[in-house]
């Protein structure tokens, strides 16, 4: 029972130390806290002040950390418990001061004071001690606390965090005011840090804070002072740096920015693709001097830097170009196509959204839409004399190239019927592309080619272009047929020389066999032949032979006996003639043998000098061979005399008339001497011609001597 005692009373003690201990000037402050001592009594502080530095009523600049603290008495001072200011890792801790110099009126912060992160309140209100101190100013500040721990003095200093507040002795309405503060900052993101880059974008900055910007400006210029980019203010601000949208825009990067002082706003990169340069029109800079010349009076295009229209263009790539601050117009410099195609557009650029079909009337009062497509190239060099112009190719197509093209379409087109429309295609693109070569280069364009399509019909044509090309399809139809026809043709010839190649080839071993039966058999005709030849000029050395011997022959038999010798010599002739001529001899040799029988017979004739004397030996001779007896075996003998007064008994048998004619010799046929000269005539002229027929080209031969006829 005693030590239950002594350990009650000792718990007693203890306690009445620790609750008297205060009132003693023994003061305990934990070591998570901090402690913010405000003095109860002494002298007043200075009106408008809340914090004393002078030891004053109130509360006191510094605070005490953890530990036991002896001579604060409770009756005389206070001591206000309040956690350490802990901003997390990769956060931004906004700071309001309650005390300090008020601002001025160009500010809306307080500026940076070398304070130790609002730790030291003393050096925030009483300075630095230099010559021209630098005193913390009342209000929202622009300098913002990292992450890490802070023992921060909260009766001078609200800090605002992510989640909560760290404050002492807030009223109500200062409680909504720094609540209000804590959602806009969340509704900019405003504790966390600015990170650019990972959306491949810059950031705008626009500062909320410094000297206002001159008239007529509309963005602020970049500072000379190094201020990492913006996350110092003050060295902003003593660079020069003015509130308002700023030119000098954000890279990649993470930035610890205070928002109360600048705001950042994420814009894309300016791209300029391949194929493009990048002509920009800047809204900031000074004010430059035209170097376009007196006579282009388009705008003005100034060096890079100035204010106007640059006059070197952006070459492909990105950048980071403040939109803000000017404009960038891309102007394609690869060739690009444009479609005057009614519900056509090129969808890589989209110039051509508003070009249509071009509507015609042709010579013959067709009313179609002519599809046009034009291929443009833009000189990377005079890119900025086109935006200078112009403001942008889309608005130099719509206002300039669209017009005018369409003009001379019209101007070409109504000259021609539909046919030559359709027909001279090729003659209309040359002479468009030549013209607007020549037109386009006032407008520092390059045309490369002009491409037009088929002419269509309008809405109110009714049919009557198709009903044209109906009759150009047939035609072209029956063209095409004929021609399918002739390749059909060829096609066929083709197909039977194949076949007789294929055929042939089959039959390649008979063919080869075939071949060379043909080959032997024209050898052995040839051989044949040969030796034919061999004959023939055999019988026609031997035909010679003969005939030369039988001339020899003739010759001889002519010497021998003139009355044979003509004889002889036609039928020696007749048969060389038969044998040198073969047929053709055979014939001579009748001939010759007739005309020689009948030249003998004239001999014979002449011989007997009357005709009638040859006749009567020719008919005593035949009836000696007949076999009819020339004396009847029983003779009617009838009296009276004849006309010449002889006995006519016997006058009219044979044997008379035979006795008539042998004895008429002597009277009549000495009176026939015309007639024998006439028969000697016509005889000598059968022989000279039986004699020229002798002769190898058909001359005459001259005829050997004949025996005169006796009588």
């Amino acid at each position: 029972m005693v030590w239950a005692f002594l350990f009650v009373g000792f718990c007693l003690i203890v306690l009445a130390i620790v609750a008297f201990a205060p009132w003693c000037g023994i003061q305990y402050v934990p070591n998570d806290k901090v402690g913010i001592v405000e003095s109860l009594w002494g002298k007043h502080i200075e009106q408008g002040r809340i914090i004393a530095l002078k030891g004053e009523t109130g509360f006191q600049p510094n605070v005490i950390r953890g530990g036991f603290y002896f001579g604060l008495y409770r009756w005389k001072y206070r001591i206000h418990k309040v956690p350490f200011v802990a901003i997390p890792q990769g956060k931004i801790g906004y700071v309001y001061a309650r005390d300090g110099e008020p601002l001025s009126a160009r500010q809306t912060l307080g500026r940076i004071v070398d304070c130790n992160s609002f730790q030291d309140a003393q050096a925030f209100l009483g300075g630095d001690h230099s010559e021209t101190p630098k005193l913390g100013q009342r209000g929202r500040q622009r300098a913002v606390l990292r992450e890490g721990v802070y023992a921060i003095n909260l009766a001078l200093f609200t800090v605002i965090a992510e989640d909560q507040f760290y404050s002492l002795g807030t009223s109500r309405a200062e409680l909504a005011m720094l609540r209000s503060w804590q959602e806009q900052l969340e509704s900019v993101d405003g504790f966390n840090p600015i990170v650019i880059g990972a959306k491949d974008d810059i950031g705008i900055v626009t500062v909320q804070d410094g000297p206002v910007l001159p008239s007529g400006e509309i963005i602020a210029p970049a500072t000379s002072s190094d201020h990492d980019s913006y996350q110092n203010p003050e060295k902003f601000l003593a660079g020069g740096g003015m509130r308002g949208r700023q030119y000098q825009a954000l890279t990649d990067g993470t930035y610890f920015i205070n928002r109360w002082f600048a705001t950042v706003e994420s814009k894309p990169k300016t791209l300029v693709p391949i194929g493009y340069v990048g002509v920009v029109i800047s809204y900031f800079g000074l004010q430059g001097k035209d170097i376009s010349g007196d006579d282009f009076r388009h705008g003005e295009r100034v060096a890079t830097g100035q204010k106007g229209i640059w006059d070197k263009p952006l070459p492909p790539g990105k950048y980071a170009f403040n939109d803000y601050a000017g404009q960038v117009v891309l102007v394609p410099t690869t060739n690009f196509v444009l479609h005057w195609i009614t519900d056509k557009t090129e969808q890589s650029h989209k110039y051509d959204e508003n070009l249509r079909s071009i509507d015609l009337v042709t010579l013959d009062a067709y009313e179609p839409e002519l599809p046009l497509s034009l291929v443009v190239h833009i000189d990377y060099q005079k890119a900025p004399n086109v935006v200078q112009r112009f403001g942008d190719v889309k608005r130099l197509i719509n206002q300039s190239i669209d017009p005018m093209l369409s003009a001379y379409i019209r101007d070409i087109c109504h000259k021609r019927s539909m046919l030559a429309l359709l027909h001279e295609r090729d003659e209309i693109q040359a002479e468009a592309r030549n013209e607007l070569r020549e037109r386009f280069q006032q407008f520092d364009l390059e045309c490369i080619d002009v491409l037009i399509g088929k002419p269509e019909p309008a809405a109110n044509d009714c049919g009557k272009i198709e009903v044209l090309l109906e009759q150009l399809r047939q035609r072209q139809l029956s063209r095409e047929q004929i021609e399918t026809f002739g390749e059909q043709k060829a096609a066929a010839e083709k197909r039977r020389t194949l076949e007789e190649a294929t055929a042939t080839a089959d039959r390649q071993k008979d063919l080869t066999n075939s071949q060379v039966q043909i080959r032997i058999v024209e050898n052995e005709a040839n051989a044949q032949l040969a030796k034919a030849q061999m004959q023939k000029q055999q019988t026609i050395v031997e035909a010679e032979g003969q005939l030369e011997k039988s001339r020899r022959s003739a010759e001889q038999q002519i010497v021998l006996a003139k009355a044979a010798s003509e004889q002889t010599i036609i039928e020696a002739n007749a048969r060389s003639q038969q044998e040198v001529l073969l047929g053709k001899g055979e014939g001579q040799r009748r001939l010759q043998i007739g005309l020689s029988e009948a030249i003998s017979l004239q001999q014979k004739v002449n011989a007997y000098g009357d005709p009638r004397l040859y006749a009567v030996v020719l008919a005593a001779e035949r009836i000696a061979k007949s076999r009819q007896p020339l004396v009847p075996e029983r003779v009617f003998a009838q009296g009276g005399h004849g006309d010449n007064g002889k006995d006519g008994g016997a006058g009219n048998n044979p044997l008379n008339t035979l006795l008539s004619i042998v004895l008429a010799d002597a009277t009549v046929f000495q009176q026939r001497g015309e007639t024998n000269a006439v028969v000697k005539d016509m005889t000598e002229k059968l022989i000279a011609a039986a004699m020229g027929s002798l002769s190898g080209n058909g001359a005459a031969q001259p005829r050997a001597a004949l025996p005169e006829p006796n009588g």
